[in-house]
């Protein structure tokens, strides 16, 4: 088990130097999942919902977010993010939007953060847009799909546990 690296050696929370690590190719996929009614989820199917394309709006604030993730999570570095990806698809049988993320840049330090902050500030913009539609939807399953680059390499969930 690798040892939490955001204490210094005193035990105060600090943020990690990363000047010693090398440059390289590094992305991360996340998702997060939204259920809703059946009425909702025909309407954002149907492009009738009352405020607009939903989906182009949940878009644009995971690509914000992402960008903008230092700012919101203590200790975070800010990071010139070369591509961030946002992509929502809708499962009418299931009554669910599965929204998957994916950050990249060429960097010292990981981009897990920025995927997970896109596809949890994705499903929160949906719901606030939907809410007056559906107020009982859940917000579920944010979590890493799979990292690459840096020194630990590459690391993914199983497939199994990502069509869970």
């Amino acid at each position: 088990m690798s040892q939490l690296t955001h204490l210094d050696s005193q035990g105060h929370a600090h943020m990690v130097d990363v000047t010693d690590k090398s440059v390289s190719q590094r992305e991360a996929r996340a998702e997060a999942v939204v259920s809703m009614s059946a009425e909702c989820m025909a309407l954002l199917i149907d492009g009738k919902h009352p405020k607009g394309d939903v989906f182009a709006v949940a878009r644009i604030a995971g690509i914000q977010a992402a960008k903008r993730t230092w700012e919101l999570i203590p200790l975070c570095h800010p990071l010139m993010l070369t591509s961030v990806k946002v992509e929502l698809q809708a499962l009418p049988e299931q009554q669910r939007v599965r929204i998957e993320t994916r950050a990249k840049l060429a960097g010292q330090t990981g981009v897990e953060m920025e995927a997970l902050t896109a596809a949890s500030v994705a499903a929160l913009t949906l719901y606030d847009m939907c809410k007056a539609v559906d107020k009982g939807m859940v917000i579920e399953h944010i979590r890493l799909l799979e990292k690459s680059g840096g020194k630990s390499g590459h690391w993914q969930i199983s497939a199994l546990e990502e069509q869970a």
